[in-house]
């Protein structure tokens, strides 16, 4: 049974009724926003960013600081959207709100030093000109979310690009849609100016129309499928893409590794959020001296979770079409040799979509649970013979955004990482927890997106960047201007063999 329907409205509008993942009851509906509706919001969204952009980054702040007091304020209510969205655990709705938190104070505190105007001095010019480097708003910025985690990743970027200047279009998934509705109320209730922050619901046709409508920036979280299809919009338009895609996150188990460290963080990396995360640990290379060990610490970590909505550890999953896909993936496996230890089927008795926690063992690269991304509470479990295989087969891929290792000695597991074709990792660590570290900035290699978000190169990617060029003292005819003579020629063949020629011309320039 789907969770959402479309019906069609005899004015030619669409309406999307949606259920519960929980138990499939009625959660609510809405109407799908036009193209001609979509266009409109981003031509009132170019009017409002005028006046925001000529705010100063201590005013852009104020504004935020009072978001971040209304999202305080409304954290039980928050909480309650997100689980009536997606079914979620307690801990990991909390979670949600504790990221839109820290995203809106950090910004709000760093972005002004990290946009500020920087200057240096020209090389070839011995401090005669300035060249001064200024970070300017893009303009409208639309934001297109995925419903993995519907609040999060719909506020964490929306707080960059305001603080960058930009007007923000925001199109949730239709799946989830209502969390980001509620941060349309939010925003209203902080006081940031109207047109300034907009949230259009709608199904892919709105996200179409968005890629379309004028705006400055796509900002895209989702499958690789799209991803493509809107890079390629964005090309067209010669508009600039940040594409945060799929994974299939890599988790390398050493041989010196703390076992029950690393039992606890593969786990908890493949199944936070019930495996719903882009950078979820899918694929575990365990060396074959700690695998029997290992596996068993797994299977009773695994079996002692408890699996329900609300006070729980692992929830249901979110889109009925992607608990299909999962099962599909677990079947493939099975037929092809693996071995289920624990899970592998729904949850019995319940008419939501619980997939219970699932291990599986003697997996390969011909199985899709190993190749195609999972996005669901699958933990399949590869056996090598060493750290070295381990990471051949990490790297055999065509995802690459994050991974962790798991070792005793932190040096080697740096050297590791960084063997790994990856945007990110951890080291002891669930490597998905980069993205909650805004001092750095979350992204990937190959299929898995373009550019980065967070941090001072994601909140930069919401920017144009302008060079000046002032000139400060010197000559007021330059050699190089206008009458050319031949001694000016003389002149230029001489500076070039100072310049280029000796040690000092070198060490000057």
């Amino acid at each position: 049974m789907a969770i959402f329907e479309v019906l069609e409205n005899a004015d030619a509008s669409k309406t999307i009724r949606l259920k519960s993942p929980v138990d499939m009851s009625a959660i609510g509906e809405f109407t799908v926003t036009t193209p001609e509706q979509v266009k409109a919001a981003v031509v009132k969204a170019k009017k409002a960013q005028i006046a925001w952009a000529a705010l100063s980054y201590q005013q852009r702040a104020e504004h935020l600081a009072r978001l971040q007091k209304v999202l305080l304020d409304s954290t039980d209510e928050i909480m309650a959207t997100i689980a009536k969205d997606s079914g979620k655990a307690d801990m990991e709705c909390i979670a949600e709100v504790i990221g839109a938190c820290d995203a809106t104070q950090y910004y709000a505190k760093h972005a002004g030093k990290m946009l500020k105007d920087t200057s240096k001095r020209p090389h070839l010019f011995f401090g005669m000109k300035k060249l001064v480097r200024t970070y300017k708003p893009k303009g409208v910025v639309g934001i297109i979310t995925p419903w993995n985690f519907p609040f999060a990743t719909t506020i964490v970027p929306t707080v960059q690009a305001l603080m960058a200047g930009n007007a923000v279009v925001v199109k949730p998934s239709e799946v989830t849609p209502f969390s980001g509705q509620l941060l349309a109320e939010l925003v209203k209730r902080a006081g940031i100016p109207d047109g300034i922050v907009q949230v259009l619901l709608g199904d892919g046709s709105t996200g179409a129309a968005l890629c379309e409508a004028g705006v400055d920036k796509i900002h895209f979280t989702g499958s690789v499928r799209t991803g493509k299809i809107v890079g390629e919009v964005c090309a067209r338009q010669l508009i600039s893409a940040t594409l945060e895609l799929g994974g299939k996150d890599p988790a390398i188990v050493c041989a010196d590794a703390d076992l029950d460290r690393a039992v606890k963080g593969v786990a908890n990396g493949a199944l936070f959020n019930t495996g719903q995360v882009c950078a979820s640990t899918e694929r575990i290379y365990v060396v074959e001296a700690v695998y029997d060990e290992f596996i068993k610490g797994l299977v009773a970590e695994v079996k002692s979770l408890r699996q329900n909505s609300g006070d729980a550890d692992v929830s249901c999953m979110i889109w009925d079409k992607q608990l299909t896909m999962i099962e599909t993936q677990i079947k493939d496996a099975t037929d092809k040799g693996a071995q289920v230890l624990a899970g592998g089927q729904r949850q019995q008795g319940r008419d939501g979509l619980f997939l219970e926690p699932t291990i599986l063992v003697n997996v390969d690269h011909t199985m899709l649970i190993m190749t195609d991304e999972t996005f669901g509470p699958v933990l399949p479990v590869m056996k090598v013979a060493n750290e070295e295989e381990a990471i051949l087969m990490a790297n055999d891929s065509p995802y690459g955004l994050s991974g962790s290792v798991w070792t005793a000695d932190n040096k080697r597991g740096l050297q590791m990482a960084k063997q790994l074709d990856s945007g990110g990792c951890g080291v002891n660590e669930f490597g998905g927890n980069v993205y909650g570290c805004h001092e750095g900035s979350f992204g990937g290699s190959k299929e898995s997106g373009l550019g980065y978000v967070n941090g001072e190169i994601g909140l930069k990617s919401f920017c144009k960047v302008q060079h000046i060029l002032i000139h400060k003292f010197g000559p007021k005819n330059e050699g190089n201007w206008f009458p050319y003579e031949v001694k000016t020629v003389e002149d230029m063949k001489k500076f070039l063999k100072f310049m280029f020629g000796t040690a000092i011309g070198r060490w000057l320039s």
